[in-house]
């Protein structure tokens, strides 16, 4: 979704189970495997929210990074901030190593729970999703192997929730996708100058759950519910992501009931 405040659609929402969860003992299991001692539950059945102790990597205290050997993760401070920090990390020889770094921001409204999280509401859905593909108004940056569509000028992201074509691209916009509802990327060619689709409510949509969440490139301020870095860290992502490597996005918080160690 593109910056709020210049006239974006603000739709999003989170596809539900997409946001894993693990018991406690689950938590304690996993933190144990790799040295770090676990924090009590917050709630009978549900797992401790546990930071990962110094020099632990962050993916190595998460419940579930994806499967796979690449991850990026987005960490906010609370659910109401706008910003944090965007990391991205490979898996080597079973350790995690961290690759790169950038300042994020988030959704004007903050950030929600991916799974209860209601389109309008220009909030960032926690949780862990795949990312099928990428997009741009410019060309994919050198190295990239992930696919990646070139934005055109009938190229819609389709947020209407009246639509066959809910939360997809199409090209051209369909005639029972409303206009009004839906998002013309090349409008936008410095937020899609370069931008990764979050698998949020995308492979099963929920009508009214939200449409349009991706990683892109800054606009001027807080998102309208995706996840923004600057444009030098957007390429670098776009260069590292490997399909073979089932990369996965976590976005979540510091700690509580959204912490990224929970997801």
């Amino acid at each position: 979704m593109r910056l709020a405040g210049v006239g974006s659609r603000l739709g999003g929402g989170a596809l539900p189970g997409s946001a894993r969860r693990r018991l406690g003992l689950g938590v304690v299991a996993l933190l144990s495997a790799v040295g770090v001692a676990p924090g009590a539950p917050a709630a009978p059945g549900v797992a401790a929210a546990v930071s990962p102790a110094p020099g632990v990597p962050l993916p190595a205290a998460m419940a579930d990074t994806g499967g796979g050997t690449q991850l990026i993760t987005a960490r906010a401070r609370t659910l109401s901030s706008t910003t944090g920090t965007v990391q991205w990390w490979q898996r080597h020889n079973s350790r995690w190593q961290l690759r790169g770094s950038a300042p994020a921001r988030f959704g004007a409204g903050g950030l929600a729970e991916g799974g209860s999280r209601v389109q309008g509401t220009s909030t960032t859905p926690t949780g862990l999703y795949d990312l099928p593909f990428g997009f741009g108004t410019a060309p994919a940056p050198p190295g990239t192997t992930v696919p990646y569509r070139r934005v055109g000028a009938h190229s819609w992201w389709c947020e209407d929730n009246a639509s066959a074509s809910y939360n997809r691209w199409v090209d051209p916009l369909p005639p029972d996708c409303a206009a009004a509802e839906s998002e013309r990327l090349a409008g936008y060619p410095t937020q899609y100058s370069r931008a990764l689709v979050i698998g949020f409510n995308y492979h099963r949509p929920v009508r009214g759950r939200g449409a349009g969440i991706f990683l892109h490139v800054n606009g001027k301020g807080a998102t309208a519910g995706c996840v923004s870095v600057p444009a030098g860290a957007m390429a670098r992502i776009l260069s590292w992501v490997r399909p073979s490597a089932h990369p996965h996005m976590a976005i979540g918080t510091a700690s509580g009931a959204t912490a990224l160690t929970r997801y």
